[in-house]
C-alpha cells in the first residue's frame, strides 16, 4: 500500500497539506479526526472530537447525513456528492462549496467510517484558458 512505508509525520503534513477539509468519523458514528483545524470553513470545536457525529451536525441537514450513514454502514452506498453555495466572506458573493461523502472500508468491505471531504471550488469555477507550471 501506498502510505504502509510513510511515517506519520509525513502522513500527516500530507493531509493537512491537501487543499480540502476532511473529517473522519469511525465505525461507532464517532469524529475521531478532521485537518486544516485552524482555517477550516466549516469549524470544529476541539470539544467534537470522540463525540457522536448527530451531535454535532447542522440539525438542517442531520436527517439526510444519518441515513447516508445507514445506507453506507450497509452497504449500499459508498459516496454521496453534493456541492452547496456558501458566504464564506460577509458581504461578498457566495463561493461553491463541493462536498463527497466517502465510505471508509478494508480490504474486505468492512465498513470502517466515513470520510467528509469538502472543498471551496470557486477558484477552480472561474479557471480560463491554462497556466502552465511555474507561470
Amino acid at each position: 500500500m501506498l502510505f504502509d512505508k510513510m511515517d506519520a509525520a509525513l502522513v500527516k503534513a500530507m493531509i493537512e497539506a491537501l487543499p480540502a477539509e476532511l473529517t473522519v468519523i469511525d465505525a461507532n458514528d464517532e469524529v475521531v479526526g478532521w485537518n486544516r483545524h485552524e482555517t477550516r470553513i466549516f469549524k470544529r470545536p476541539m470539544t467534537a472530537m470522540g463525540m457522536n457525529f448527530r451531535q454535532c451536525h447542522p440539525q438542517h441537514s442531520l436527517e439526510l447525513v444519518e441515513r447516508l450513514v445507514g445506507e453506507m454502514k450497509a452497504g449500499k452506498r459508498d459516496t454521496a456528492t453534493f456541492w452547496i453555495d456558501l458566504e464564506v466572506e460577509k458581504g461578498k458573493p457566495k463561493h461553491k462549496m463541493f462536498i463527497e461523502f466517502c465510505a471508509l472500508r478494508d480490504e474486505k468491505g468492512k465498513y470502517l467510517g466515513c470520510l467528509e471531504f469538502t472543498q471551496d471550488v470557486q477558484r477552480m469555477r472561474e479557471l480560463q484558458g491554462q497556466k502552465r507550471l511555474m507561470d
